[in-house]
Order: structure tokens, then C-alpha cells, then sequence
């Protein structure tokens, strides 16, 4: 990406939505197009702010453009999430991908600010101008170009800017992948939105994705279950558990019908696609101890929190719900269903992150992966699902 004060590009074109990829839902707003993922309807029923800021941060959200355009800069009005106390996060990444290949890699400036004190959860918005992210040195040739938006930056889009005209990328023909999860699923620390663990496995399975991953908010919600039964899709996965047990929202008398009634809906506007059914990763803090989870603050001041189980491990007796409890009952719940479900399938977490893993990867925040374990977990993923013996095998 070029820092250089660039000459004015003679092709203006709108982001529209038959330029985007990824979204279920697209909002107007006074600068341009806000890409949602989920639609009005479930956004309707859930009056929760979590679930509203990250629902509206468009992790596997992309611009798919066919252009010859050497030069290609995106404005667009980014909303950032600023802890009190805490020291500033890196800006979001955008990725550009020339035919499938990582080609370069850039931040928008200006934009809000949400500022939140998780002392309090007290909450306080700025709002900024519009910003430019720019691309150059681009072959000069026809090709497909995606623009990957932040993962963790909510984005109005407003224009593309191009030295060639630009047109929305035509059908790849791929298979549509819709996956829904938490936050690791949204992407954590991930190092950029390709970078995201579906995202990794997405583009090595060659698949279109549809990631519903949200943070803190893969609670088995009907109007989730409901949304995805109506997304068009070919693959489909669910991962569950750990929102489960660190919100500590549910007790196991509630636990199996309520996946039943989940998986039920999917089947409903999905009755053949393949369905895999994702256990939690390994997470130490909660695998014999409920939640909920906390942050503890103590080391803030050092821009570090980590987070700890706070519910007692006798209480499993009484039905609270641990990672181990949560994957010995998908285990069971999937194994009955699928004697009369064939595309059913399950994969227990533990197989993209375990107990081997946290001797070189541990989770920095005792909840969260990083980068590389992103990485890792896509990886694993592609072959485990999408490889020749996968449960979404010659996708």
C-alpha cells in the first residue's frame, strides 16, 4: 500500500450489494452501505449490544470485483472499539486478494470510536470522517479482486476509486460453506480477516464463506437457528459450547433439546446438506469448571487481561455445564440423530486445538486463540473437513 500522496483515480463506482459476498443483510445509512450478518428479522429479537456490535463487524465479509484496475482505493467509514485503560489495538486489516492470492494488505484512516471501560461497561461514541484505504501496483490485467473487510471494525462502504472500470465478479460456481460460532469463530486475535481460522480453511477448501461467527454470542438463539436455515448454502457447521459455559446461560436439562430444536430448524431449509456438528477447542479454565468466566483486571495497566472460570466445579451435579460435559453430549446427541440423519457428522474441537497444542500455542488470555493458532486451526480444519475423507470432501 502506498503512503505517497496519490493522483485522483478517474473511475467512482458505488458499492452495491451485488458487489459483496458474505453479508445476509445490507443497511443504508448517511454515507454509504453497512454490511449485516445477520438479517433485520434476528437482528430484531436480539436487543443486545454484544450481539449488535458484532454482528455488524463483517468478518468474512468481501468486495468481489473482475477489473483490470492497477489501482484501487475503498472508502469507507470504519467504527473502532477502544478499551479504557488499555492500550490502543492495531487498526483492522483489509486484505486484497488478486485470484485467490494475498496481493496486499492495508488500514482505513478517520472513522468513530466506540470507547468502552469494562470496569463499568459503560460506553462512549465519536464519531469521525470517512477514510481511504489504497492498493496499487496491481497487475494489469483482467482479474478477480476481493477486498476482505476487517474482522473486527465495523464498515460503512462508500465508493470504489480505480484507474480501470471495475464489475462484480462473476459466479465462481464454488460451494457456499455457512458456519456459525463465537468469537474464535468471528476471529479473536486473528492477524487479518483472511487470516481468521474459517477464513484459512475457506480459501484452502475452496469454498465460498458465510461466517456467522460471533463473538460472545453462540447461545443455540432461535432467531440464529432460523437465519441460517434460510442462508442459501451447499456446507454447513455449528460449533458450540464455550459461549454456553463462560456466560453460563444454560443448564444441561436445557442443553440437548435445545441443539435438537437448533438442528432441527437447520433441517429445515437444509434437509441433505452436509451438517457438521463442532465441539469446543480445548480451553483449560472451563473443561472441569463452569462458568461464568471474568476478565481480571490486574494486569490492565500493562494492556494485558486475562480471563478466569469463576463457578464451582461441585455444581456439575446440579446440571452447570463444563466443555467437557457440553462435548460428551454433542458426541451422543449427533450419534443418535445421525442413525436417521446420514449428512450428520461430528468433529470434536479438540482435533484443531488440544492439549498438545498449549505447550507452544497457549490460549494469551486463557479464552482467546492468537494468530498462529488461527492459523493452525484453519489448516487442520481444510484437511479435516474439506481433504479428500472430510465430511465436506470434494467440495
Amino acid at each position: 500500500m502506498s503512503t505517497d500522496t496519490p493522483a485522483p483515480l478517474p473511475y467512482t463506482t458505488p458499492v452495491t450489494t451485488d458487489l459483496l459476498r458474505g453479508a445476509l443483510d445490507v443497511e443504508r445509512t448517511d454515507v454509504g452501505l453497512l454490511p449485516h450478518r445477520l438479517p433485520a428479522e434476528a437482528r430484531a429479537q436480539a436487543p443486545d449490544g454484544q450481539i449488535a456490535l458484532a454482528e455488524a463487524q463483517p468478518s468474512g465479509v468481501r468486495l468481489a470485483l473482475r477489473t483490470r484496475a492497477t489501482v484501487v482505493e475503498l472508502e469507507a467509514r470504519r467504527t473502532r472499539t477502544a478499551y479504557e485503560g488499555v492500550p490502543p489495538r492495531p487498526d483492522g486489516l483489509y486484505d486484497l486478494l488478486v485470484d485467490g492470492v494475498l496481493a496486499g494488505q492495508g488500514s482505513a484512516s478517520g472513522g468513530n470510536v466506540l470507547n468502552v471501560d469494562m470496569s463499568t461497561g459503560s460506553t462512549e461514541f465519536r464519531s469521525g470522517p470517512v477514510g481511504t484505504v489504497r492498493f496499487d501496483g496491481l497487475p494489469a490485467r483482467e482479474k478477480d479482486v476481493e477486498i476482505w473487510l476487517p474482522y473486527n471494525e465495523r464498515t460503512e462502504l462508500v465508493a470504489l476509486r480505480t484507474d480501470e472500470p471495475v464489475a462484480p465478479a462473476p459466479d465462481t460456481g464454488r460451494k457456499v460453506w455457512l458456519h456459525h460460532g463465537s468469537s474464535i469463530s468471528h476471529g479473536s486475535d486473528a492477524a487479518s480477516p483472511t487470516a481468521t481460522w474459517p477464513a484459512r480453511a475457506a480459501l484452502l477448501g475452496g469454498v465460498e464463506l458465510v461466517n456467522l461467527g460471533l463473538g460472545g454470542s453462540a447461545l443455540l438463539d432461535p432467531f440464529m437457528a432460523r437465519a441460517m436455515r434460510d442462508t442459501p448454502a451447499d456446507l454447513i457447521s455449528v460449533k458450540i459450547g464455550i459461549n454456553l459455559v463462560n456466560a453460563d446461560v444454560m443448564r444441561l436439562r436445557a442443553f440437548a433439546p435445545a441443539v435438537h430444536g437448533f438442528l432441527d430448524t437447520l433441517r429445515e431449509g437444509h434437509p441433505d446438506a452436509p451438517l457438521l456438528v463442532i465441539s469446543p477447542v480445548l480451553c483449560p479454565i472451563h473443561e472441569d469448571t463452569p462458568g461464568p468466566s471474568i476478565p481480571d483486571f490486574s494486569r490492565l495497566g500493562e494492556g494485558k487481561v486475562r480471563f478466569a472460570a469463576v463457578g464451582d466445579p461441585d455444581e456439575r451435579a446440579a446440571g452447570k455445564l463444563t466443555l467437557r460435559v457440553i462435548r460428551d453430549e454433542l458426541a451422543r446427541l449427533v450419534e443418535e440423530r445421525s442413525t436417521d440423519d446420514p449428512h450428520l457428522h461430528y468433529l470434536d474441537g479438540r482435533e484443531l486445538y488440544g492439549e498438545a497444542d498449549t505447550e507452544d500455542l497457549p490460549l494469551p488470555d486463557a479464552l482467546h486463540p492468537d494468530a498462529a493458532t488461527h492459523l493452525r486451526m484453519g489448516d487442520r480444519f481444510a484437511e479435516l473437513a474439506f481433504g479428500e475423507d472430510g465430511v465436506f470432501g470434494g467440495a
